[in-house]
């Protein structure tokens, strides 16, 4: 029988991180990439100003560590909540139905006083472009870390 990872294997504690500029930002995109999730778990709540994501985040601060003591990489359970959103478009993204998506960065484009453009990029060209009043956003683990089904840690060719 497989066991699953535990967190106290690694850090004693999820992870829980804010973003609140672009250099925190660049953080977070790093640690979301290559998550995954249905479009289902996508939610966007115009009256508060919130857009939510359920990611299954690939570990990429244990990759190294777990590649070294010859263990299985591990994925989490994270959520993803994007606030102060005054207005979201979605390009080749489907959130009705149960299509999985690849999240693969978090860019930003700066507007006039503190506002911008929050680009949410996945693979296969879907996007999710959400129109911010500032950068603001908080990734969270929300379960245990789990052996990730592939057994491999993902690949971007050059």
């Amino acid at each position: 029988m497989v066991e699953d990872a535990r967190f106290a294997d690694a850090d004693p504690r999820p992870m829980a991180l804010k973003a609140e500029d672009e250099t925190d930002l660049r953080i977070i995109s790093a640690l979301v990439q290559d998550a995954i999730l249905p479009g289902s778990e996508i939610s966007h709540d115009p009256q508060a100003r919130r857009l939510a994501l359920l990611l299954n985040r690939f570990r990429w601060e244990d990759a190294d560590q777990a590649r070294a003591e010859g263990r299985g990489y591990e994925r989490v359970r994270s959520v993803l909540v994007i606030g102060d959103v005054m207005s979201l478009k979605s390009d080749g993204i489907d959130r009705s139905d149960g299509t999985v998506l690849e999240l693969l960065a978090l860019t930003w484009e700066p507007g006039e006083d503190g506002t911008g453009r929050l680009s949410l990029q996945f693979a296969g060209d879907g996007t999710l472009l959400a129109d911010v009043e500032c950068i603001n956003l908080d990734l969270r683990d929300v379960t245990q870390p789990y052996l990730a089904p592939s057994g491999k840690a993902p690949e971007h060719p050059d």
